[in-house]
Formats: C-alpha cells, structure tokens, sequence
C-alpha cells in the first residue's frame, strides 16, 4: 500500500517549524545560561564569594555592636552561603541577556504593534526590579536594622546566623522587587481590557489599604520596613495609572486605531 504523498508533505512542513523552533529555544537557552556562567566566573575572580558577601552584610554589620560578626551554625555555611550569593548576582548581572534572549525567541512570532506592547514592558519591568532591590539594600536595611537594634536589650549580643540573614535578604528583594511592578500590572490590566482607567481611579482608595495589609504580612513587623513598602506601592500606583493611558494610546493595533476613527 502506496503512501500519500501530499500527507507525507504536510507533516513534513509540520514537524520541520516545530524542532526549528525547539532548537531555537535550545539555542537561546545556552547563550543565556553562558551569559550567567561568565558573569559567575568573573564576580569569582573579583571580588569574590566572601567580599560579596561581606557587600550584602554591610547595611547589618553598620548596626551591630562594635565588634559583632555573624555566625555560621553549619559546617558547610561559610562555603554553600557566599556562593549562593554569588549565583544570584550573576544572574542579576546577565538578567539583560536572558531576557534578550528571551525577547529574541518570541519577537518573531509577534505584530509589529505587539512588540511595541512587549519590549517596554520588558525593559520597564527590569529596570523596576532593580530599583526596587536597590531601594531595599541602600535605604530600607540600614533604616530597619537600626531600629531593631534599638530594641535590643543591653544585655544581649546580637549574632545572627548567616544563612538566616541570606535568607532574609531574599525575601526582602523579592519584595520590593515585585512592588516596584505596580505600574506595570496597571498598564497591563488597563492595556488588554481587564480593567478600564476610570475603575482604577476609583479603586485608589482600596488600594492603598492594600498595599499596607501586603506590607504588614511580607515585611518585619517594624514601622519603617511597613512604611518604605507601603508608600512606593501607592506611589507608583498613580505612576502606573497615568502611564497606562500613555501606553494604551501608543500601542493601539492599526484595526484598534481605524475602529477608533470611525
């Protein structure tokens, strides 16, 4: 029994997109795992596991009675949490080349007014993050750190353990990092049509209550850590707002725009 052909073609055309495709992805995966591999390699080189750990302490070590250190309460701490740190860092350093990466598999397969929507919103919310992150270690730690040690009393020797210290810091950049988004789940929600600009006005208010019952739970119960959240996220709330009609107005497909003139 003979084999048709044309069916023969079909698949063939079929197959053939799609192992291009997972060899793309294959591709992109690579370059974006080298990228972190070299950055890891260099921030190996200089500074080092132990200074960049010593760089994220330093907001901690600032308040601690003179002389205090941390503490490792496991034998392998001293090794596994700088180069934990050291991992992260080098993928914060590639970020920009991973998502590059990113961005260079699914362009492509994207309208020319989606990669006007896509793109901004990509570099927007890389650039956030690190602000967030950035706000957290240069003004939120050495704030909060001191007051808790305020609190402390005389009697106590502050020596926090190493890994709980990393971990703590984690939660904290991922906190802030993800606050820092606000704008752009506004713009998002208001871009495809989720929520319209007039319903996020009039949700200000409950958003602001929100965003202090986020910073109570994610936060230390302190004042100020529940503050430096808090604020910015409404803050940046408005931003998104104002930048979401922006955005909608610039990002409009040509079918949205004709319809719009008529």
């Amino acid at each position: 029994m003979m084999s048709d052909p044309t069916k023969e073609d079909e698949l063939a055309g079929t197959e053939q997109p799609f192992v291009a495709h997972l060899v793309e992805l294959r591709d992109r995966l690579i370059k974006a795992t080298i990228a972190i591999a070299i950055a890891a390699a260099v921030l190996f080189l200089y500074p080092g596991p132990g200074a960049l750990y010593d760089i994220l302490a330093a907001p901690l070590i600032a308040t601690l009675p003179k002389g205090a250190t941390l503490i490792a309460t496991s034998v392998i701490s001293p090794f596994l949490v700088p180069l934990k740190i050291l991992l992260m860092a080098a993928f914060l350093i590639a970020l920009p080349v991973v998502l590059y990466q990113a961005w260079a598999f699914v362009a492509p397969g994207l309208y020319s007014h989606e990669k006007k929507l896509v793109l901004p919103l990509v570099f927007s919310s890389t650039v956030l993050f690190f602000v967030g992150v950035g706000f957290c270690y240069f003004f939120v730690f050495g704030q909060v750190f001191a007051f808790i040690q305020g609190f402390a009393p005389k009697s106590i020797t502050a020596a926090p353990d190493i890994e709980a210290y990393l971990s703590f810091v984690l939660t904290m950049f991922i906190a802030f990092g993800l606050a820092f988004e606000v704008p752009i789940v506004v713009i998002v929600l208001a871009r495809m049509g989720i929520v319209s600009i007039e319903k996020l006005k009039a949700f200000r208010a409950y958003f602001i209550v929100l965003a202090f019952i986020i910073a109570a739970v994610i936060t230390p119960p302190d004042v100020v850590s529940q503050l430096a959240l808090a604020i910015p996220m409404c803050i940046l709330y408005e931003v998104g707002i104002w930048a979401a009609q922006i955005f909608i107005k610039h990002t409009k497909a040509p079918e949205e725009g004709a319809a719009a003139a008529d």
